[in-house]
């Protein structure tokens, strides 16, 4: 059996994997973002309960919102503050009593969807996550790519590409930088966007990401242009990813991957961006949805390793 968990923010969730990767067991929390050592516990109580529902032990992955250095074995990049500079895996390895191991979330959804996702079959899988940030990771051959500094697939943390007029100096990013990938194409960029064009007073102060969707495909101008500016800076940040290492598949996860449209209106403006002017790389959907980074999770013990 393996455990997956997805620490989030708000919510923590556990999820046991039989030996062909069929689901067993699954349960969600709140998480308290607030205090390192009362994530301790809460990830150690799920553990405790699914092996406790199952009447089996299982190996055990996480993951985080950040990853762990190698330089320092600590936590390091995770929005969730309490994380950062403590060696996470170790702490619960030791109230545990095994080895745990820890993931950066885009690439727990890279590992997933590459094992028996939208990306099996597959080489090398880029994974994108459009959610209320913007990351992404990357696998190959199966298996997790993260680098020697632990950064690989950080593409949301680079400047937007062939930013046009009235894009600099860009918007500020909590990485201390400006115009970041994730600044425009997580969910909340979109949602930015549309309510820095939307005139004063004719739509409420912010709508969300659905409702400009749903906006759009009512005939509404200007969520169809935000929708449209949208789908070509998403195209413009995956060349991106695809001059430098061209993948042989883009996932897409997060909220703003089940909007349909991104899949008719940005693979052909690929092409305008990629060097060379051709681009044929297929971009898909994700098929474990929300589930994805928490079965990567699991798939950290890969079924060699699983005794």
């Amino acid at each position: 059996m393996r455990l997956g968990i997805d620490l989030g923010g708000t919510k923590t969730e556990i999820l046991a994997l039989g030996e062909e990767g069929a689901e067993i067991y699954r349960k969600r929390v709140d998480t308290d973002p607030g205090s390192y050592e009362a994530i301790l516990l809460t990830i150690a109580g799920l553990v405790e309960e699914a092996e406790s529902a199952v009447g089996e032990t299982g190996s055990v992955g996480i993951g985080i919102p950040g990853t762990i250095s190698s330089r320092t074995g600590c936590v390091k990049n995770a929005n969730t503050n309490v994380l950062n500079g403590h060696p996470l895996d170790r702490d619960l390895g030791n109230i545990l009593h095994r080895e745990v191991r820890c993931l950066n979330d885009a690439n727990c959804l890279a590992l997933s969807e590459a094992v028996d996702g939208a990306g099996a079959g597959y080489r090398i899988v880029f994974a994108a996550i459009l959610g209320t940030g913007c990351g992404a990771g990357i696998a190959i051959e199966a298996a997790p790519w993260q680098g020697p500094n632990r950064v690989a697939g950080e593409w949301g943390h680079n400047p937007l590409p062939w930013m046009r007029e009235g894009e600099t100096p860009g918007p500020q990013c909590w990485c201390g930088k400006s115009s970041c990938i994730e600044t425009w194409i997580s969910g909340t960029g979109f949602e930015k966007d549309y309510a820095r064009t939307a005139p004063a007073g004719s739509v409420p102060l912010r709508l969300n990401g659905q409702q400009i969707v749903s906006l759009a495909r009512s005939g509404d101008e200007l969520a169809g242009e935000a929708l449209r500016r949208y789908a070509d800076r998403l195209a413009r940040s995956l060349a991106l990813a695809i001059n430098v290492f061209d993948p042989e598949v883009i996932v897409l996860g997060g909220g703003m991957s089940n909007v349909d449209e991104l899949y008719e209106l940005t693979p052909p403006l690929l092409s305008s961006y990629v060097f060379g002017g051709e681009a044929q790389t297929p971009i898909v959907r994700s098929r474990h949805g929300d589930s994805s980074g928490v079965r990567g999770a699991a798939w950290l013990w890969p079924r060699s390793e699983i005794r």
